[in-house]
Parts: structure tokens; C-alpha cells; sequence
């Protein structure tokens, strides 16, 4: 049986899908999960990974986990008690949802030294391991919803720097790999997209998508950050606008990891705004 952890999530909720389909034995877990969030068979249980007590009774009986890192909550996050959990309770594998920050940003508290201590706690729990390392979300765009639904405009920062974002359908294709698969043992895999995608050019594929013009409006720094403030924290803010605005070779490096993983090229950003385009509409 299968724990994911994050079921609610862009990530999680194509995973479970994804293991659901495949015929295994799922039980997904979030804060606030409900029936309508997951497949027909597919167990759901209320959990929260910042209470590692809460998920004992989630992770009886599992064979493998699927451990969401937390995102931008993860210092609130106590990743060797879950670990202690999840080990008692019969696990025998972890994949870990990380970030590409522990290798790109070190000195970063939010995108390096958070998720990089959660790796080390994973390395050492006793249990095999897999350990995910995306870089930026195609599903980032989701923040321009709203406004492209309200007005067909997308405003963002860094108009022309590109990197090459992942599609999170990619990602939970590559956890499913990982827990129901050999071979993956050990392996750290770093994730991204197929190509440089530009904010003006993923406002272009939008409007491609819709088959409507869509405004493209670049903000200054000050004006992105801003913005980013009223739902993320601070330092995250601060790290996520350097890697926007000045991203490092590394961070515009295209992985051969997807491919790799699911003998396919990962999808592109227009794939990913094609399939998800009644967000935007």
C-alpha cells in the first residue's frame, strides 16, 4: 500500500491518480481532504505533516511513501519523527518531494537548507529512498488565473528570462516510477522541463490555449515581491525572485531525468496549459 502525503497538492493529486489507475492500494492524505479529492477506491485520510502524530494511524500497514517536503511550510515540518512513524508503521521506502534549491541555492534558508535537512533526515532513516528535485512548476501560472479569467492579462517579473519549468503531471509520473518500480534505489533525480520557457512566452501559450489574446505586463522586482508577499513568507519570496530574475547555469540547465525515468521527453509548458486550460478561462 501507498502514502501520499500532499494528495491535495498539483503534485500529489496526479500521483494518486496516477497509482489509482495503475491498480495499487493508495491511501492519500492532506489537512483537508475530502472524498470529491481523490479516485473511486482510493482511501483518504485528514493528516498534517507539521503534527507527525496525526499521520501514525495514516502510514499502519504502508509499504512506501510519498513525503511531500512542505513547500514554503516546511520549517514547520519535524521530518525524522514522521520518518520514525513512517518506518514503524511498515514502510520500507520513501520518495521525497525536495527542491533543486538544495543544490542550486545552499545558502538559501527557504530553498536550501530547509529541504536540504529534510533530505539528509530521509537519507538517514534506515529506510531505501528516492529523492525528487524539481525546479520551478508549469502550475506556478495558476497565480496569473484570476486575473488572465478576469481581464486576459498576465503580469510578471524577468519578461525574457527563461527556465525550464516542469509539468507536475512529469513529476508524479516520476514518484510513481520510483515507489512501485526498481531500480530507483538511492537515486536522486533532478526534474525540469524540455526547454527555456519565458513568463511572455507562457502568457502567449495561455492565450494560444484559450484561443484568445492575453495581455503580457512585466512588473518590476519591488512590484513582484509584493505580491508574492501576501501568500508566501518572506525569504521564500526573496530566494524565489533571485532564481526568477538571475538563475544560476544549473537552474537553466534542462535535465535529462524525466526522459530518463519515463522514456519519454517531459512535457512542454503549452502542453501543460493546454490540458489545463479551464483554470484560465
Amino acid at each position: 500500500m501507498f502514502v501520499v502525503t500532499g494528495a491535495t497538492g498539483n503534485v500529489g493529486r496526479s500521483l494518486v491518480r496516477t497509482l489509482a489507475e495503475a491498480g495499487a492500494r493508495v491511501t492519500a492524505t492532506s489537512r483537508g481532504i475530502t472524498g470529491t479529492d481523490v479516485p473511486e477506491g482510493v482511501t483518504y485520510v485528514r493528516a498534517d505533516l507539521a503534527d507527525a502524530e496525526s499521520l501514525r494511524p495514516v502510514l499502519d500497514g504502508a509499504d512506501a511513501l510519498f513525503l511531500q517536503n512542505g513547500g514554503p511550510s516546511a520549517h514547520r515540518l519535524n521530518p525524522r519523527d514522521i520518518l520514525d512513524i513512517a518506518k514503524a508503521g511498515g514502510v520500507g521506502h520513501v520518495v521525497l518531494l525536495s527542491s533543486q534549491g538544495v543544490a542550486t541555492r545552499p545558502g538559501s534558508a527557504s530553498h536550501g537548507d530547509t529541504a536540504r535537512a529534510i533530505e539528509d533526515a530521509v537519507r538517514e532513516s534506515g529506510m531505501t529512498w528516492t529523492i525528487l528535485r524539481p525546479g520551478g512548476f508549469d502550475s506556478n501560472a495558476y497565480a496569473w488565473a484570476e486575473s488572465v479569467r478576469a481581464h486576459r492579462v498576465v503580469a510578471a517579473p524577468f519578461a525574457d528570462i527563461g527556465l525550464p519549468t516542469v509539468d507536475p503531471d512529469d513529476i508524479a509520473g516520476v514518484a510513481a516510477a520510483a515507489l512501485r518500480e526498481d531500480g530507483h534505489a538511492g537515486q536522486v533525480y533532478e526534474l525540469t522541463g524540455p526547454e527555456l520557457v519565458t513568463p511572455r512566452r507562457q502568457a502567449e501559450a495561455i492565450a494560444d490555449a484559450l484561443g484568445e489574446p492575453v495581455r503580457f505586463v512585466e512588473q518590476t522586482r519591488d512590484e513582484a515581491r509584493a505580491t508574492m508577499l501576501r501568500f508566501m513568507p518572506e525569504p521564500v519570496v526573496d530566494t524565489t525572485l533571485t532564481i526568477l530574475g538571475e538563475p544560476t547555469p544549473a537552474e537553466q540547465r534542462v535535465s535529462p531525468d524525466v526522459e530518463r525515468v519515463l522514456s519519454r521527453a517531459p512535457g512542454t509548458f503549452a502542453d501543460w496549459a493546454r490540458r489545463y486550460v479551464a483554470a484560465f478561462r
